[in-house]
């Protein structure tokens, strides 16, 4: 029997995907930010810390990216509460987004941070700036310049991943699709359209990161 697509159903509920996305995106910013930040903190250390500060980041580093995001996930919202914590399902998500993308963020800064010429840091010390003022001033600014593009591709992944905290019921695109599924059985229909909308996602932000990259790096040059 021939197959009978019907997206009527699909386009009825439209708000709560659109929901869903916008739930996506707010979820993948924070997620940005604070990766970021953990990232920023975490590749200075594996470059210019103490000893003891760049094993302990190393080891976190290495924790996370040999480890599949999912276990992740259930280790912080399954397994937390064994120990007396416990998160819902919004919280874990963020969480686990943060730590994973602060994981993959410090490597990426780290290789920015050590392109930068030693001369640089040498004559910002000859000139009596701290190590935080060189870093600040000398080092920070070119170092993401020159890892922009990774750091781009590596927040646009992360928002693509956020489809997987669904497996906890935290509220995002896939979640939405997975609820509209379970009332239509339309299932094909629905992650089409799904699949269409985390691609229009992921091109937008690829484009907001070009204007940015502009912004900060390329205007006025």
């Amino acid at each position: 029997m021939a197959y009978q697509f019907q997206f009527g159903s699909v386009f009825a509920g439209f708000d709560q995907l659109v929901w869903g996305a916008w739930l996506t995106l707010r979820l993948s910013a924070v997620g940005i930010v604070l990766g970021l930040a953990i990232g920023i903190a975490g590749g200075w250390a594996r470059a210019d810390g103490p000893r003891w500060l760049r094993g302990a980041v190393a080891a976190y580093v290495e924790a996370i990216r040999n480890t599949p995001f999912l276990v992740q996930l259930f280790l912080i919202f399954f397994g937390l509460p064994s120990l007396g914590v416990r998160l819902d399902a919004g919280t874990a998500a963020l969480l686990t987004l943060t730590i994973n993308t602060g994981a993959y963020c410090t490597e990426i800064v780290r290789a920015g941070i050590e392109a930068v010429p030693r001369g640089q840091l040498e004559a910002g010390r000859a000139l009596g700036l701290t190590r935080l003022q060189v870093f600040r001033f000398l080092v920070l600014f070119p170092a993401l310049k020159t890892v922009y593009p990774a750091l781009a591709s590596q927040f646009t992944l992360m928002m693509l991943a956020t489809s997987v905290v669904s497996q906890i019921s935290a509220e995002e695109l896939t979640f939405a699709a997975n609820f509209m599924q379970s009332r239509t059985f339309r299932s094909f229909e629905i992650y089409a359209v799904v699949t269409v909308m985390y691609l229009a996602m992921a091109l937008a932000m690829r484009g907001f990161f070009r204007g940015v990259h502009w912004l900060l790096f390329e205007r006025g040059r």
